[in-house]
């Protein structure tokens, strides 16, 4: 890949640390080497998340994230549990509303064994009844832990009454009933459409040879092929899928609870300047919402603003955590914030010193390697290849006080900003 060289700062990873294979089955390989490790952490990317699930299946992709922990035709799920604990490693998985991924971590001398272990799980599960009853039980409960943290919760009803007519706005746990109601025969319709190795990725990072990395997914992964001749298409994101709206309800917490946000289409030129200016906005101690809410007034113990990035649209969201009493003036100041000069017209010093803070997580980030790992696949999921550390440093490094005052005024023209608060039951 072509090296982007930045003005300012060194990547601090080689260029040609990553490489990339297509296997004839249409299963992309993707590995980073990494020398100075003894570990291989290994993923298995699905492009299928919450957003895929069947509109009668909320929750789907999810559990399927679990059952394929649950047993295979060679292992029962204890022997799972076994079989990379002994090697020294462990095995974890998540769903994003676009994503699944199934990974594990090793030592790089139980390479293959780990390997032929995680292509084992999706490969070849078995979703055995009683295991699947029991799995149930465990997604419910951590639906309800999800229902007794109320930042989760917010999160969560803010995307469904964000988007109630798109699947963005899905939980992606899925509800107690439609756990509750989930069969073989869903789970495998699901995996036919979704597991199959045009929708998948397989990445490597660590202390290990490419070529030997291609050679077992050809092993282990070359016989997934496509499993049904119906081509599953995502609903696109249009903007009348955006509902904006202004909500108070009462619940039974101690600390109200406030999420602002909106949504926009996709806009690849502005994704740097999006990132510095979540960066400026509420990303840590000397964000401009952590100063003046916080540190200035005394408002809120956590406040900060995030991103989402999808196919084709970003979300950008502000939580508050406050007093009840303090809920108008809170939200009353966080829309003043949004509308200041302090977006208008950035100050160049606190757009470096924003830019800066990026860099450092991103560097820092990229020594642990799950996290790189990770990001790696996320880039190529997102803009359908890997882009190294020189190109993101010098994209970052070039934006401006400018730049940041047109994405921030996108953000705010293109969709009124929705509120959702939590106020306590007296």
């Amino acid at each position: 890949m072509k090296q982007v060289t930045s003005h300012s700062r060194q990547s601090p990873v080689p260029e040609d640390s990553v490489q990339q294979e297509l296997l004839v089955n249409g299963l992309r390989v993707v590995t980073d080497s990494v020398s100075h490790v003894e570990s291989i952490t290994l993923g298995i990317q699905i492009n299928s998340g919450s957003r895929d699930d069947p509109e009668s299946a909320p929750g789907l992709a999810h559990f399927i994230e679990h059952a394929l922990f649950k047993g295979t035709k060679k292992r029962s799920y204890i022997d799972i549990a076994k079989n990379i604990e002994k090697l020294g490693g462990y095995l974890d998985a998540f769903t994003t509303k676009e994503q699944t991924c199934i990974y594990l971590r090793c030592l790089s001398n139980h390479l293959e064994p780990s390997f032929e272990l995680l292509a084992d799980l999706v490969c070849d599960p078995t979703f055995p009844q009683e295991e699947m009853e029991k799995e149930k039980e465990v997604v419910i409960e951590e639906i309800s832990s999800v229902n007794d943290n109320p930042e989760e919760l917010i999160f969560e009803e803010f995307d469904l009454r964000s988007f109630p007519l798109h699947p963005l706005g899905r939980p992606i746990l899925g509800s107690e009933k439609s756990v509750e109601e989930f069969t073989e025969s869903d789970l495998k319709q699901f995996m036919r459409e979704h597991y199959i190795p045009r929708n998948m990725m397989l990445t490597a990072t660590g202390k290990m040879d490419h070529d030997n990395i291609v050679r077992l997914s050809e092993r282990f992964l070359g016989t997934l092929g496509e499993e049904g001749s119906n081509h599953y298409n995502r609903q696109p994101f249009l903007a009348e899928h955006y509902t904006p709206f202004e909500v108070t309800l009462k619940k039974q917490l101690f600390q109200a609870q406030i999420v602002l946000g909106t949504a926009t289409a996709r806009h690849d030129p502005l994704f740097s300047s999006l990132m510095v200016l979540n960066s400026m906005l509420g990303n840590g101690m000397s964000s401009l919402l952590n100063l003046e809410l916080r540190e200035k007034r005394g408002l809120a113990y956590t406040i900060y603003s995030s991103l989402t990035w999808y196919d084709d649209m970003t979300a950008l969201n502000i939580y508050a955590g406050t007093d009840s009493n303090k809920t108008k003036l809170t939200i009353e100041l966080i829309r003043e914030l949004l509308l200041s000069d302090a977006l208008k017209n950035p100050d160049p010093v606190e757009v470096e010193a924003a830019k800066t803070k990026l860099l450092g997580a991103h560097i820092m980030g990229m020594e642990k390697m799950t996290r790189r790992m990770s990001q790696t696949a996320s880039d190529i999921a997102y803009f359908g290849r890997y882009i190294d550390s020189s190109e993101k440093t010098a994209a970052l490094e070039a934006v401006t006080p400018d730049d940041i005052a047109n994405a921030a005024a996108i953000m705010l023209r293109d969709a009124p900003f929705s509120t959702l608060v939590y106020i306590p039951k007296r």
